[in-house]
């Protein structure tokens, strides 16, 4: 199945497994919260349990550089693409409010990331991508 949209989750390369894993499940959600619309239908297993629904499409896993981030960013920003964030600073943190706070201290233009989610047109994925690698 082709999708009219692409979900792209970029972290940056040089960060310890638990991290790398701990910044995609959080972007997921960010973007899952903010694509309802994307959502699939709840699953049900052979017992008729009801479970979480997933994302309805695949989401792509990107291995990046700082550089890569930033740039990611700013297409991001140009192109108008919904973004999920996470800066340095929020491995310090405990609870959303103060994930919300350190981010907002983060400079507008150049953010610490250390991992972006991106959703939108597939054209202006692909280009925001532009540079990063699929994850090993």
């Amino acid at each position: 199945m082709v999708f009219d949209t692409k979900v792209a989750i970029l972290v940056l390369e040089d960060l310890a497994m638990w991290q790398k894993l701990n910044v995609t499940a959080f972007l997921a959600t960010g973007i899952a919260g903010s694509a309802p619309e994307a959502m699939g239908e709840p699953y049900r297993d052979a017992a008729g349990r009801r479970h979480a629904a997933l994302l309805g499409q695949p989401m792509l896993i990107f291995a990046a550089s700082s550089d890569v981030l930033q740039r990611a960013w700013r297409q991001s920003i140009e192109r108008d693409l919904t973004r999920a964030v996470y800066v340095r600073a929020m491995f310090s943190t405990g609870h959303d409010a103060a994930n919300r706070e350190v981010f907002a201290a983060e400079p507008a233009d150049a953010p610490d990331l250390v991992g972006l989610a991106i959703r939108g047109p597939r054209k202006d994925v692909d280009k925001a991508t532009k540079g990063a690698v699929l994850h090993p």
